[in-house]
């Protein structure tokens, strides 16, 4: 058995501020690459619009966008309820 004052708190990969830095300057990275085959793969799209550089990126950026505002300004006033609701 182990001294109770002797233990050690388990420190994990992602609570060293350096590893998360490496772990975004990865994806980042991996985001450039991306970036760049972008330019030169032959797409077969369906609209014109889908042949732009970094549609699909500007596209799911403004889903997300407008989500967010959605469940804030719409869905919420439904759901909510008032504070004392259970009292």
């Amino acid at each position: 058995m182990g001294k109770r004052g002797s233990e050690t708190k388990k420190e994990y990969f992602f609570d060293k501020p350096k590893n998360v830095k490496i772990l975004f300057l990865f994806f980042y990275a991996v985001l450039l690459v991306f970036l760049v085959i972008e330019f030169f793969i032959h797409k077969h799209t369906y609209f014109r619009w889908e042949e732009w550089p970094g549609f699909y990126a500007v596209f799911g950026f403004t889903a997300f966008v407008v989500l967010i505002l959605a469940a804030k300004y719409i869905l919420r006033p439904i759901i909510k309820r008032k504070e004392d609701y259970y009292d």
